[in-house]
């Protein structure tokens, strides 16, 4: 009976996992921003923001991985309820840079016009991603 609920725990946590698509990023921050730039062609303006984007989007992930340097450095790390503590606030400012580098995509998605946004959901739907949805930048 337990090995019959383990499988059933494991197949579900699968699909889970496996059974919706991740988030189609840009990585504005990443090494490959030129891509960026090629591949939906984007006009001066929109370089000169997402270049603006990109050292905000640095400064604010350095002040992420400056609070994870911390957290680990100075987090007690003796016991399981230590460590699994640890594992917990690591994991919440995993997810906030995460979340701050896709709230910087999503701008820089708000600048493209219906033909750059259109092949942007093109290329996701091709990796099996999820698209994200532009904001306006007002």
């Amino acid at each position: 009976m337990r090995v019959k609920a383990f499988y059933s725990i494991l197949i579900f946590g699968l699909l889970c996992c496996f059974g919706r698509a991740q988030d189609c990023t840009l990585n504005i921050g990443g090494k490959d921003a030129g891509t960026i730039v090629e591949i939906f062609q984007l006009n001066e303006e929109q370089q000169s923001q997402m270049q603006t984007w990109q050292v905000a989007l640095e400064t604010e992930t350095a002040s992420i991985e400056a609070e994870i340097k911390e957290l680990m450095d100075k987090h007690p790390q003796e016991t399981n309820e230590e460590l699994a503590d640890l594992a917990k606030k690591y994991n919440v400012l995993k997810h906030k840079m995460v979340n701050t580098s896709k709230m910087y995509d999503k701008k820089l998605l708000g600048l493209f016009n219906e033909r750059q946004y259109q092949r942007y959901v093109d290329l996701c739907k091709a990796a099996i991603r999820d698209p994200l949805v532009g904001v306006r930048n007002d």
